[in-house]
């Protein structure tokens, strides 16, 4: 075979081949609805291309046992998780997370976070815009809570504050009840009336009694008395040693929250006498004011 023979078998092979790369290029852009056209362009060989400007690459499945990424945003890797990793916060506060993208999916986002806390706390997602999305709990969290929070390979571990407080506001007649500063509870309440009034100031819970008698001759007034007392009381916590707690009072509901008829105590709701009772601890600061 001469030399020039030779080139034109060649070039003629050469041609034959990219013309079946061209024809499987645009069967596969066929298939995706994708529409272009192809200028001439040398290799690189099939697989691995794309040989032609604006067909995509052959993409491999992922393999057994490995989800595909949820989403892929360029720049959204690694973003930004507050609280930071260490941060002691509140029992109210948000998770916050922000990408370097906006964030189109936003399904796919949610179910890339992953918020792992120490106790069962229900919460929800709110987006403040499309680079910022936030995680809320229902509630609060409870005191002293871990929490690890993944995102993308991004991780932060931090903590609920286990400073519990609660003020009780004798002029308003509600008991607030704090987490790290934060407000988790407010209960209408009745607190001591004229003659028997609430004593003002800061004071440490000592004991707690899930269920307990209150007499009023204990501290010298029988029980026989226009103002004596003899009652079974559930859920007492006591903050003062000369007799006041916060217990529940069922019999002045209706007065809880509007008018303070009790001989000193802070009267709740058996409910929310409960919930105090299961949450506060031994040396927790109750704070007296308004009275």
């Amino acid at each position: 075979m001469s030399n020039t023979t030779a080139r034109t078998v060649e070039s003629s092979q050469k041609s034959v081949r990219w013309g079946l790369r061209v024809t499987l290029a645009v069967a596969g852009a066929a298939v995706t609805g994708l529409a272009m056209v192809a200028p001439v362009q040398a290799e690189p060989l099939w697989p691995g291309g794309p040989d032609i400007p604006g067909v995509p690459a052959i993409i491999p499945a992922a393999p057994p046992g490995m989800a595909p990424q949820p989403f892929s945003v360029p720049g959204s890797l690694n973003p930004t998780i507050t609280p930071g990793n260490g941060a002691i916060v509140g029992g109210k506060r948000s998770i916050d997370i922000t990408y370097k993208t906006p964030i189109i999916d936003r399904t796919a986002a949610e179910n890339s976070i992953v918020i792992s806390p120490s106790a069962n706390v229900p919460g929800s997602f709110e987006w403040i815009n499309d680079t910022h999305v936030q995680w809320n709990p229902d509630e609060y969290w409870p005191r002293n809570t871990a929490v690890t929070v993944n995102v993308a390979g991004t991780t932060s571990a931090f903590r609920v504050s286990d400073d519990f407080t609660s003020v009780g506001d004798a002029s308003s007649h509600e008991f607030v009840v704090k987490i790290g500063g934060d407000v988790v509870k407010t209960f209408p309440a009745s607190f001591g009336k004229p003659g028997h009034e609430s004593p003002n100031g800061s004071f440490k819970v000592l004991e707690k009694f899930s269920e307990m008698v209150m007499d009023s001759s204990t501290y010298g007034v029988p029980i026989t008395a226009p103002e004596g007392y003899k009652l079974d009381v559930e859920y007492a916590t006591r903050v003062t040693w000369g007799g006041i707690f916060v217990h529940a009072a069922p019999w002045s509901t209706g007065s809880q929250g509007n008018s303070n008829v009790s001989h000193g105590c802070i009267n709740l709701s058996t409910e929310n006498a409960k919930w105090f009772f299961d949450n506060v601890r031994n040396g927790d600061t109750v704070n007296i004011q308004g009275a």
